[in-house]
Order: structure tokens, then C-alpha cells, then sequence
């Protein structure tokens, strides 16, 4: 590994709510700014998809919804600031409690729901695969779905990306660092995914 980045840590909240609007990330990272301006000077920084189920209505919470920021640790203090707010996403609010830290584990096997990139999987296989070996690591790649995440202004496209039999510092790397671009919209950060069986 050559390439230094910085030491990240997620920050986890309690959501309450009913449902978010269908393309709710750029909704949602437009509020968190709000709140934490710091937030929208840090190209590092990234929100993880909610996990929600969807509906005619919109994009359903469950009872446990989490939000988890991705960040720096030097802004750990600011967004905890978070905790007690409501948030606004088209009409629709959400309110944020009981923020925690939690430390970024290495697990052999990690997962993005949308990582940025050419629209024709083996050109973005080949993409990823070159990065990841500029990057000195070595691993293998599970290719997703084609996914588009869109407002009436942007159209982000890429695919669901699983990488596995990673080194503990290769698996870090990427889930501090990520792949590709939007990170604030949810793109390119990497969760632990224990079973290769379903890349949705």
C-alpha cells in the first residue's frame, strides 16, 4: 500500500420516520450541509444508503433506520451535533437521536450499493480492476446491478460492487478511502458484506 488517506470513523443515528423521498440522498446530504457546513468542504466525506423498502408512497423506514456518516475523525465533533435535529427531505421529516462513533472494521469482504462508472459492466470491471492494482491490491471482484440514482438536475450511474479476499489494510483502505465519485450521495462506500449471494 503507497497511497496515504485519512483515518475515518462512522457516525451512527437512531432515525425516526415514515418514509424518505425515492432519490432522498440528495435531499439528505443538502440538510446534513445545513447543519454541519463543514461537511460540504471534505470531498471525503460519505453518508451510507438508508436502508429502506420501497413503495407507491416512497422509499419505507424501518422501525431501527440508521444514518451513518462516514467522515474524518478531526470532524467527529461537529456532526455530533446532529444528534436532537430534524431533518426536512422534500416535505417529508426525519429526526436524528442517540449519535454514537463507531470504529471501521477489516473485513475480508465489503460492499457498495453503487460505485460510479462506465455504463458497460466489463469496461467497469476493467476500470475498477485497474485501480484497485494502482492501489497495490489485490483482490477479487463480484459485479452487481446497473443502478441510477437521479433528481430532476444530476444522473449518477454505476454498479453494486462486491470485493472480497481483501487484507485487513486493503479492506480499510477502501472503505476509508472508497471508489469513485459522490460520496455524499452514497457512492463508492463500502460496508462489510458477510454472504456473496445477493448484490441488491
Amino acid at each position: 500500500m503507497t497511497t496515504d488517506v485519512r483515518e475515518m470513523v462512522d457516525a451512527v443515528f437512531d432515525v425516526s420516520g415514515e418514509r424518505v423521498p425515492v432519490n432522498y440522498p440528495f435531499a439528505l446530504w443538502s440538510e446534513l450541509v445545513r447543519l454541519v457546513p463543514a461537511l460540504g468542504g471534505d470531498a471525503s466525506v460519505g453518508v451510507l444508503p438508508l436502508r429502506t423498502t420501497g413503495s407507491e408512497a416512497g422509499m419505507l423506514l424501518p422501525r431501527r433506520a440508521k444514518l451513518v456518516v462516514r467522515l474524518p475523525t478531526s470532524l467527529a465533533a461537529e456532526v455530533a451535533s446532529l444528534s436532537g435535529q430534524e431533518l426536512e427531505l422534500d416535505g417529508l421529516a426525519l429526526r436524528l437521536t442517540n449519535g454514537r462513533l463507531r470504529e471501521i472494521q477489516p473485513y475480508p469482504t465489503i460492499h457498495a450499493h453503487l460505485v460510479v462508472g462506465a455504463a458497460d459492466e466489463v469496461a467497469f470491471v476493467d476500470d475498477v480492476a485497474a485501480t484497485l492494482s494502482d492501489l497495490g491490491i489485490a483482490a477479487n471482484l463480484i459485479c452487481g446491478r446497473h443502478n441510477i440514482l437521479a433528481d430532476f438536475a444530476t444522473q449518477i450511474h454505476g454498479f453494486s460492487l462486491v470485493i472480497h479476499d481483501l487484507k485487513p489494510e486493503d479492506s480499510l483502505h477502501l472503505q476509508y478511502a472508497g471508489l469513485g465519485s459522490h460520496r455524499q450521495y452514497g457512492c463508492g462506500v463500502f460496508v462489510p458484506y458477510k454472504v456473496i449471494t445477493d448484490l441488491n
